[in-house]
């Protein structure tokens, strides 16, 4: 058996593996390759071990690795390579799951593989920590390349293999077959993807952090409806709570695609009208000169109230506040601080807009049924937070500005290289400003689900006063 630990050494941390015989600890290796970008920080905590590990069980020698270590694409497991004959390669992994992971996982342990002519054995770490989402797969690669079983995504899993042990004369372990029948499980479709990706965090997240209940503000309108669907397959329907806050600026037709995506998921519903409250608001607020009714503070004030019911909410009766705002209005600042970004977890934080359709589109697919309804999806979206109010009248066309935060937040690129491009100089500039200014409301937001190959929070780390130009 092997098991990874953190491991203090002569005063010093390191990312370890022990390998246990009879249930003891009979050898030790330190893990060798300290990644230091995006998510990961070890070099902050661990120091780097320098030797490598081979073990010989029943005349398979066997080396042992953690991640990073054969994640060198140009020349793989490198401090291997002057080590004694290897037949075997382990590698245990808590690699998190972004989208096209999977692909260049594979990629990495089919290199190793033919690399050092021997079979690669990867075990991956499966679950929910904080925004990090670890997507199991583990998988067995002959010296080929060849995958020859893979386990299930997102979900614990059994791999039973037969390996050929080398005969006298010969060098390493080349044929890997399942002892039990075991399809390899294919990569889905994105959708299904980040679908189980967010279902799986939210789980982990919110059992990990001892809550049972979970309540989200039902609006009636996409990403509040995607969200609860999320809940309600992480969750069950008994443990998530939907609450309807309506004001004079709320359209009946979305209160009522509130109720009915609740009735669909079979949640608890409540309506908690909030004109009175923010009566009482104005009533006080009015008592400063130059209080204006009419303009932006008047509409935050009621993403504030409805916050505020939340989160009272939670307090008293231990739910968790699941956000529901998506990647498009976190990278521009389309929120209310303390109003619709107060809460314990954001599920989709990490979700395009545009991804937000095609989830929605994949939760009614696969049940077969209308689960959110059609006229959610197909409705402009809006906060509803002034008369006719309509995203599109602060922001760019969904499709144009998710293609430019690609652009500028996940490929790194310059507005310069953006224009260069194609896109529109002026408005490539806006955004980006956007972006820039509003780090302050993303370092006061909760957490939630990483899914993409760089999100914001420890894969995009930016000061919050700047005078970027």
């Amino acid at each position: 058996m092997v098991a990874g630990f953190a491991e203090c050494h002569d005063e010093m941390a390191y990312n370890s593996l022990s390998v246990m015989r009879n249930g003891r600890p009979a050898a030790v290796y330190r893990k060798c390759v300290l990644p230091n970008y995006g998510v990961f920080d070890e070099k902050r905590y661990f120091h780097a071990g320098c030797e490598p590990l081979i073990i010989e069980v029943k005349g398979v020698r066997v080396a042992f690795t953690i991640c990073e270590d054969i994640w060198q694409l140009d020349r793989p497991a490198k401090f291997l390579e002057g080590a004694k004959r290897k037949d075997l390669i382990v590698n245990i992994s808590a690699s998190p799951f972004h989208l096209g992971k999977i692909g260049r996982r594979q990629e990495i342990l089919s290199r190793c593989a033919k690399h050092f002519d021997c079979a690669v054995g990867y075990c991956n770490l499966v679950g929910g920590q904080d925004e990090l989402v670890f997507d199991g797969r583990s998988m067995f690669v002959d010296a080929s390349g060849r995958v020859a079983c893979r386990a299930k995504a997102f979900d614990e899993d059994l791999l039973v293999v037969d390996i050929t042990a080398p005969q006298e004369g010969t060098v390493t372990v080349k044929t890997v077959s399942a002892a039990v029948e075991h399809p390899c499980a294919d990569a889905g479709d994105e959708a299904s993807e980040v679908y189980e990706a967010l279902v799986l965090g939210t789980r982990d997240y919110v059992r990990k952090n001892g809550f049972e209940k979970v309540v989200i503000g039902l609006s009636g309108g996409i990403d509040s409806s995607l969200t609860a669907a999320i809940a309600v397959a992480a969750l069950g329907a008994e443990n998530v709570v939907g609450v309807t806050m309506p004001s004079r600026f709320n359209l009946a037709e979305t209160q009522t695609d509130a109720q009915r995506t609740a009735e669909n998921l079979g949640m608890s519903f409540h309506t908690a009208p909030i004109e009175d409250a923010l009566g009482s608001f104005h009533k006080t607020l009015e008592l400063f000169e130059g209080w204006d009714d009419s303009g932006v503070a008047y509409e935050n004030l009621q993403a504030r109230i409805r916050g505020t019911i939340l989160m009272s909410l939670s307090n008293q009766f231990s739910y968790l506040v699941l956000t529901t705002g998506n990647k498009s209005e976190t990278a521009v600042g389309y929120s209310t601080l303390y109003g619709d970004t107060a809460g314990g977890f954001a599920v989709i934080k990490d979700v395009p807009k545009t991804m937000v359709y095609e989830l929605a589109e994949y939760v009614n697919r696969t049940a077969g049924r209308e689960i959110i309804p059609e006229s959610v999806i197909k409705r402009p979206p809006s906060a509803e937070l002034r008369d006719d109010q309509k995203d599109s009248d602060s922001l760019p066309d969904y499709d144009l500005l998710d293609t430019i935060l690609k652009g500028y937040i996940e490929e790194d690129k310059s507005p310069a290289e953006l224009t260069a491009a194609g896109l529109d100089a002026e408005t490539v500039k806006r955004i980006a400003r956007l972006v820039d200014l509003n780090e302050y409301k993303r370092r006061q937001s909760p957490p939630g689900v990483r899914i993409t190959p760089k999100a914001f929070g420890k894969d995009r780390r930016m000061p919050i006063t700047n005078h970027y130009r």
